[in-house]
């Protein structure tokens, strides 16, 4: 039996089809993929005892059921979930952002544009999955490719047209996103993250790059003039491109008049035509979140004016400058800004528009790239007048050791600006028992995550919750 063969039994319904061992049905073809942390191939026999009838591989194995070799073990198992959900993604205008910063923010603005043109859109991201007829809590920025296949089907089966997903570079390493054909993609920006996982910014950077490689022709791809990345990945796709700028340089570009705490104002130019917008989104990068969005919706069909109506209902992305709702005499956000990059951002923006002192609090994940920790103490360093380090998802490494990294990105003497407490609650309390009137108190890294991981143990936590707790029962003297 060839793949083609195969296939053509999964779409009819005769055989299922999985990827972990564990889950086999008896029937099912197993495809075998050598993945990141463990290698399919050494669960054949496993998966052959649970009753699979057939097993896809990449190498030579003997088994007493078909075995069906192919080149890619993950572009075959995208290929058969395709088939065995119907084909979804033929179904859908698909959407994808990738970059290392920002995509959670583009992928719901976008939603907020096709919902102005009283669409429905399915969104695949970082703090949810969204196929219409409801929505679950995300285990992946962008979900393996049966899981993704299963979303899709959902999205058809409630009725939408259309999809938009974040796709991390570790999705496009392994394939989850392969076999479908996205009618755009966006790419935001590239900086230093994930070198635990690929390595080189080079290996980080040909991961997005690849997104834009498998467009076709009559695809589009929606790229930030602003970074040199985007002009790199210019010349590495066929399809047509849409460069966006927040400077007024290209054919999608913003002309901002005011920034202040509820956002920004300016006017989005596209082509001959203008329309005003503010974004409800402190900061320039948001801007140019919106410039992303604008060039998909654009690329799928929507006209300007309906994507400015949606640009401007958009008033707040979960834990993206999140603002806790205290009514007091300074001010307390939550952001996921995880990257030396995304603080910068996040800083920068807040900087100048703080009416007294720039309070952070940070950490860095544990078991992670450990490259970015002194960076983001250098921004820290930079931007805000007092810090408290503090645990971020330590994971399976020590705390103070992963302290001891950010604190060696300081420039000299901590005494008086930088707090140090393992204990992220304690850190957020010691943060607000600091501020004073017109104060800014940024709590960074952890965004909309609703659990920390604590060794091997995953408990719940939530920045805004701890933060509005705090604030609603302050200690008594």
């Amino acid at each position: 039996m060839d793949f083609e063969t195969l296939k053509e039994k999964v779409y009819e319904g005769q055989m299922g089809m999985c990827t972990d061992s564990r889950q086999v049905q008896p029937g099912d073809v197993f495809v075998a993929i050598n993945g990141p942390t463990a290698n399919g191939h050494e669960y054949t026999s496993q998966a052959i005892e649970r009753g699979a009838s057939a097993v896809v591989c990449e190498t030579p194995i003997t088994v007493s059921v078909p075995a069906i070799r192919v080149p890619n073990s993950a572009l075959a198992a995208a290929k058969l979930t395709q088939a065995l959900h119907q084909y979804p993604a033929q179904h859908l205008t698909n959407l994808a952002v990738t970059g290392t910063n920002g995509k959670t923010t583009v992928t719901y603005m976008v939603q907020a544009c096709f919902k102005a043109a009283n669409l429905e859109c399915g969104l695949i991201g970082t703090i949810e999955y969204d196929c219409g007829a409801g929505k679950i809590p995300a285990p992946l920025t962008t979900p393996d490719c049966c899981t993704l296949a299963s979303q899709q089907a959902a999205m058809v089966q409630a009725g939408l047209k259309a999809m938009v997903i974040e796709t991390s570079s570790h999705a496009l390493t392994q394939g989850r996103v392969a076999d479908i054909d996205f009618q755009a993609a966006a790419f935001t920006n590239l900086t230093g993250d994930h070198l635990d996982y690929h390595l080189t910014e080079e290996n980080y950077l040909n991961a997005k790059a690849s997104l834009f490689e498998g467009l076709s022709e009559t695809a589009t791809a929606v790229l930030n003039a602003d970074v040199p990345q985007g002009h790199m990945l210019a010349a590495r796709t066929r399809a047509r491109t849409l460069m966006y700028s927040v400077y007024e340089t290209d054919e999608l570009c913003a002309r901002i008049q005011q920034t202040d705490m509820s956002g920004t104002y300016y006017t989005l130019h596209y082509q001959d035509q203008a329309q005003a917008i503010h974004c409800a989104l402190p900061g320039q990068h948001n801007v140019s979140n919106q410039l992303a969005a604008a060039g998909l919706c654009l690329a799928a069909g929507l006209d300007l004016e309906t994507i400015a109506q949606g640009l401007n209902q958009l008033m707040h992305v979960t834990g993206r400058l999140e603002r806790v709702p205290f009514e007091g005499e300074f001010t307390v956000l939550i952001d996921y800004a995880h990257t030396d990059d995304a603080l910068k951002n996040v800083l920068s923006t807040l900087r100048p528009l703080c009416e007294g002192r720039l309070i952070l609090v940070f950490g860095c994940g544990g078991a992670r790239d450990k490259t970015k920790r002194p960076r983001m103490a250098r921004v820290a360093d930079q931007l805000a007048d007092l810090i408290v380090v503090t645990s971020d998802n330590p994971r399976t490494e020590s705390p103070e050791a992963i302290i001891r990294d950010i604190l060696r990105g300081f420039s000299g003497p901590v005494d008086n600006k930088v707090l140090v407490e393992p204990d992220r609650r304690s850190a957020i309390e010691k943060a607000l028992a600091e501020a004073r009137h017109g104060d800014t108190v940024l709590i960074a890294g952890k965004g909309h995550e609703t659990y920390q991981i604590l060794g091997t143990h995953t408990i719940h936590f939530n920045d805004s919750e701890v933060a509005l707790a705090t604030l609603n029962n302050p200690e008594q003297p």
